[in-house]
């Protein structure tokens, strides 16, 4: 018999008392907010464990096929907040916390974001953990555990300032240390030739430099399903930090400090800056840690349960995210001709019924090419087994294609001295898979041409998703609700496609009002936020003032391009197109009709130098525009520091306008589009990624503010050559006026920053190859576009019936459906219910 609410307030207000006191050695009245935290976490963690228990012990009685994901970041977000949402106790824990005298959203603030990952890749992989959970996939994740996040950005004047990301700085309630899991991995060291029984070469080493691997657990928690059941997946995180050996004292008392201590800080910072040799091998040791630790992991779950490794690709998928875990196609070869005593030709056809690689972009610079040499001197061993699969991959393109020794060096993984793990990744997988219907084509037909030629059958695409648990019903509540009551069911929460019935209240001008009080509701509370959380730094860091807001919140426009900051992401664009309205309202103030908030926020990656002077160009012109009162009333700019899903959870509810203008062709997918459409927001938006999907989703007729050059344009203009940035700005005065200002000194204060603008200007206008990313080409179509959001704008109820049609086509861009889509096409997996 179901418990009633009373019953289910007096458990967990006398679990919470029982673990102040067990664990915390404090009783409620005198406990501070962060040990009431703690307490409270583990008393919900109580419930989760359980489940946790019954689903790895299901998943092993069952002897279920599973996935297992690899993924160099993940960023989840705060966990108690989400815990709250999945597990059903919202309201629960506001009956609780109002009866304890305790204020939710402080306890919430306790929580540090989770420092994982550093962009779309990392969010993307923990809406697919959420999906795998809820649709009760038997599913097991692995990352590395970063000590100190990618960095935590600070703007110092505009300068982008790295700081040591501190999310471990107190307790992780959320996590749990398994010494007994622990993992040895091996680096550089002298091979010792040996044989298996099949006669296949094998290697041992000598000399090697030893590194342990230490597991922490996390669990993540499914939605419950109609009956109120769940399941729990594992994420599970490796560390060097807290292992002993790792720390090299005999080089310490030698004097030799970063040498030290190198293997102890193998899991300190997610991507440490590669434009030097220690960095380049750093990356390299953490890619191998994650791939070497977690193969070893996977290899002994399924001889626990299964006994025999021959039957390890019915029961074994892995997912390799991204270039950065290829080498576990290299290290599960290995680990089968050596230590379970496999042919290598068994070996390498198992590992291509069990790998299978998503590519995440299109950026040459992101597919990673390893110097042969360091790779050799780092992993010998799978030195080896590279050599060797690329010289059969070889004498295999020979025999298909016998007289075109051209193909062969352009499909040949080792090349000019560089590994190509893209190609490396193709070869050993089963199915390869771009996250969007262009990206895929692009892959297919241009990046990837030779090898989709060769290997059509293991090519498809399987568009991106978000969980909308996380990215509506948690961070939306009042939005949440409404949906609820106008289709008459929360069955949306795990069926997306429910939502399309909120199309049937678009016309309902009652339902309209609702929709805009709503929105109106979350701009006020974005506008809390910037006014006392967005600050504005002085050259030495210290917070000088806090970014303006208007102060009513109705009629403003708020127009955001929250993502991490990159030159075909076109940020720099956004902020031109804010100096041309900067120049419009200089020149006529009365003519504006739209008060108009942009928002930006993003990251820039440490050694990024042109990204890290875009952030400073959006920085003074915030500054230029803030500080005119004239033009200030009708326009503000805010720079959000440290963007984070955090901050994200505040501001994608507040979103009217959606800012996707990517180069047409660069964009994988994006994921920071569909999260915002689930919210309310318009897109303007080139035709790139899934933006063309959405627009097909949600229909040309609610979807009016595409612009730019396509991905043929581009590219016709790349191959011919005959782009000329100059011409543009030549031809049109308002574009001229703004680009000028880049360089006429009337935005900068000081010679520094005079300099950094001057080098955007020639990037731009007078570089060798300027404009790389064509912001110049598209610059009067995004104004022009935006003068449309604008005119539709003025009519709210006109904008608000579109941004209704918006969140009903947004059914299918639901991650339970992407994750059904890979358990169909890839992963060949069922669910597993409790």
């Amino acid at each position: 018999m179901d418990k009633t609410l009373d019953e289910r307030v007096t458990e967990l207000i006398q679990s919470i008392k029982r673990y102040l006191i067990t664990s915390i050695g404090k009783v409620e009245s005198i406990a501070s907010t962060e040990e009431f935290y703690l307490a409270f976490c583990f008393a919900l963690r109580e419930r989760i464990m359980i489940n946790w228990a019954a689903t790895n012990h299901t998943h092993d009685e069952r002897g279920s096929r599973a996935i297992y994901y690899l993924c160099m970041e993940y960023l989840p977000g705060k966990f108690l907040s989400n815990n709250i949402t999945n597990l059903g106790v919202t309201d629960l824990t506001e009956v609780v916390l109002n009866k304890m005298g305790r204020n939710l959203k402080e306890i919430l603030d306790i929580e540090f974001d989770p420092g994982l990952g550093n962009g779309g890749l990392g969010r993307l992989a923990s809406c697919f953990l959420d999906s795998l959970a809820t649709q009760k996939y038997p599913s097991w994740a692995y990352g590395l555990r970063y000590q100190y996040g990618i960095f935590e950005q600070e703007l110092y004047n505009g300068y982008q300032v790295e700081r040591p990301d501190c999310w471990l700085l107190n307790q992780n309630p959320w996590e749990f240390r398994k010494d007994i899991h622990a993992k040895s991995v091996k680096f550089c060291g002298n091979l010792i030739p040996g044989a298996n029984r099949h006669g296949d070469i094998v290697y041992d080493l000598e000399n090697f430099e030893e590194v342990r691997a230490l597991p922490y657990d996390t669990p993540i928690i499914g939605y419950p399903d109609e009956n109120g059941e769940y399941t729990v997946s594992t994420l599970r995180l490796w560390s060097t930090k807290e292992s002993p050996r790792n720390f090299a004292l005999q080089r310490y008392n030698a004097g030799q400090l970063e040498q030290a201590g190198e293997n102890t800080s193998l899991t300190d910072v997610l991507y440490p800056n590669d434009n030097h040799d220690l960095g380049k091998k750093i990356r390299l040791k953490q890619e191998f840690l994650l791939v070497c630790a977690s193969i070893q992991d996977i290899l002994h779950q399924h001889l626990r349960v299964h006994g025999d490794i021959s039957s390890l690709p019915e029961k074994v998928q892995i997912q390799i995210n991204d270039t950065h875990p290829t080498l576990v196609i290299v290290e599960l070869i290995r680990r089968l001709i050596k230590d379970l005593d496999v042919s290598f030709k068994d070996a390498f056809e198992m590992t291509q019924q069990i790998c299978n690689f998503t590519n995440h972009t299109i950026m040459k610079e992101a597919m990673e090419d390893w110097n042969e040499l360091r790779l050799q001197s780092l992993l010998p061993r799978q030195h080896k087994i590279i050599q060797k699969l690329n010289q059969m991959f070889c004498d295999q393109i020979r025999e298909k294609y016998p007289s075109d020794e051209e193909k062969v060096k352009r499909m040949s993984i080792i090349s000019n001295g560089q590994i190509k793990m893209a190609y490396l990744a193709i070869l050993g997988s089963k199915k390869i898979n771009g996250v969007a219907f262009l990206h895929t084509e692009i892959l297919k037909h241009q990046i990837f041409k030779d090898f989709f030629e060769m290997f059509p059958e293991k090519f498809l695409h399987i568009t991106n998703g978000i969980t909308q648990r996380r990215w509506l019903l948690e961070c939306n509540p009042l939005l949440s609700n409404f949906i609820d009551r106008k289709i008459g069911s929360n069955k949306w929460v795990r069926d997306f496609h429910e939502i399309q019935k909120l199309s049937q209240i678009a016309d309902d001008k009652e339902s309209l009002d609702e929709f805009i009080k709503i929105k109106n509701e979350n701009k006020k509370k974005l506008f809390h936020f910037i006014k006392q959380e967005a600050p504005i730094r002085d050259y030495k860091g210290r917070i000088i003032d806090h970014y303006p807001v208007f102060e009513d919140e109705e009629d403003v426009l708020v127009d955001v391009q929250v993502k991490r900051m990159h030159e075909y992401k076109r940020q720099f664009m956004n902020a031109l197109h804010a100096l041309m309205l900067y120049n419009e309202i200089k020149k006529d103030p009365s003519a504006r009709k739209v008060k108009r908030h942009i928002v930006i926020g993003g990251k820039a990656a440490p050694g990024y130098d042109i990204a890290k002077k875009i952030i400073l160009f959006i920085f003074i012109v915030a500054r230029k525009i803030n500080n005119d009162p004239e033009v200030s009333k009708h326009l503000k700019v805010v720079l959000i520091e440290n963007y984070n899903v955090s901050k994200a959870e505040i501001i994608i509810p507040a979103s009217d306008l959606s800012v996707q203008i990517s180069t047409a062709g660069y964009e994988a997918s994006g994921t920071g589009n569909m999260k915002l459409s689930i919210n309310g927001s318009l897109t303007i938006g080139t035709e790139d990624g899934a933006n063309i999907e959405m627009r097909e989703a949600i229909g040309d007729e609610w979807w009016p503010f595409s612009f730019g050059s396509s991905t043929e344009e581009i590219k016709k203009l790349k191959l011919e050559k005959s782009y000329s940035p100059l011409n543009f700005y030549l031809q049109h005065p308002h574009i001229q006026r703004a680009v000028d200002m880049l360089k006429d000194a009337s935005l900068v204060k000081n010679e520094h920053e005079h300099n950094d603008m001057l080098s955007l200007y020639n990037l731009l206008i007078a570089s060798e190859t300027p404009d790389k990313f064509f912001v110049i080409k598209d610059l009067l179509a995004y104004y022009e576009t935006q003068k449309k959001v604008e005119e539709l704008y003025v009519d709210k109820y006109k904008w608000a019936k579109f941004a209704i049609h918006n969140i009903a086509g947004m059914g299918r861009f639901s991650s339970d459906e992407v994750i059904n889509n890979y358990a169909r096409s890839i992963w060949n997996i069922e669910p597993c219910p409790l």
